[in-house]
């Protein structure tokens, strides 16, 4: 009998020695292109960041000069009584920010109008406000509400109503900050959410006609829904602009108001300590306070988001 050979198993190939093959091929190379990047942070962000965190803890002399101090700045900043009102002032204003943006949505969904003509041409008129220099959207605002020759106290006038003091009035000014702050937003919401709309398919709004949804149906559920990136985004802005208020109450307000400290914001009042009294340290922690509750708020948002919008 003859004995059939059998083939022996091919011995397994030996490992190759060094590095192993799933180390990263492009070496530092990426790491030098973010490296300009990154250096940017560090130098124009964090170091000023943490510069301003320990000047919060200083003393600054007259003529230059500081003295460590410790939580003294805090501790006379939470006592002065200033904060509160600042921050319930900025919190308004921003609560109304908000506010514009259902305004944003409508008038976003009627330039989104299959067949609106000139439909680029609003566009630019609601985006114009929005590219101007504040300080001078708060100038002609500011003439306009003038309480002695202002163009809407004399519209009223035809028609017997008494002269207003539009930024006179403690709460009647806050009210028309938070009117101008949402007129020049308006620009940039609607750009952000006419794309958004943009994206939504024209078949959802077909089969919602064919099943009878009304165009107030239609907007609360598919419209917003469907908008909720664009609207969750527009929130996170509108909450962060709305904390760093300045321009228009240091202009339409004005320094001489005598309700300037009832009306001031964060900003303000960091400006009045930081520049006017000339308190360096306090004026940092100021910068610091805002930053953090910035933060809380950027936080929160974030965090509650699955909530309140839906990304699917």
């Amino acid at each position: 009998m003859t004995q059939v050979a059998t083939a022996e198993p091919a011995a397994p190939p030996r490992k190759r020695r060094g590095r192993s093959s799933v180390a990263n091929p492009d070496g530092l190379w990426p790491w030098l292109f973010v490296l300009p990047t990154l250096l940017g942070l560090a130098i124009f962000y964090f170091w000023p960041v943490i510069q301003t965190a320990y000047y919060s803890l200083t003393e600054w002399g007259v003529f230059g000069g500081t003295e460590f101090v410790g939580l003294e700045n805090w501790i006379g900043l939470l006592q002065s009584g200033q904060v509160p009102r600042a921050l319930a002032n900025t919190l308004v204003y921003t609560a109304m920010l908000l506010l514009g943006l259902p305004i944003s949505i409508y008038i976003a969904s009627l330039l989104n109008r299959p067949g609106l003509r000139f439909a680029g041409f609003y566009r630019v008129l609601y985006f114009a406000p929005f590219v101007s220099m504040p300080a001078a959207i708060a100038l002609v605002w500011g003439m306009i509400f003038n309480s002695q020759y202002g163009i809407l106290n004399q519209f009223l006038g035809v028609f017997g109503v008494p002269r207003i003091h539009w930024t006179s009035t403690e709460w009647l000014a806050l009210v028309v900050i938070g009117v101008v702050g949402v007129w020049s937003s308006l620009g940039f919401n609607i750009i952000i959410l006419g794309a958004g709309l943009r994206g939504i398919p024209a078949e959802v709004y077909e089969a919602a006609k064919i099943d009878g949804a009304s165009n107030w149906r239609q907007l609360t559920s598919i419209t917003v829904p469907l908008l909720s990136p664009s609207i969750f985004f527009l929130t996170v802005l509108s909450v962060i602009h709305g904390m760093e208020l300045f321009d228009l109450i240091f202009i339409m307000i004005g320094e001489s108001n005598p309700i300037r400290s009832e009306t001031q914001s964060m900003v303000s009042l960091f400006y009045r300590e930081a520049f006017v009294a000339n308190d360096k340290g306090t004026g940092a922690a100021i910068a610091i306070l805002l930053m953090l509750i910035i933060g809380v708020l950027t936080a929160i948002q974030f965090w509650a988001r699955k909530r309140w919008f839906s990304y699917e």
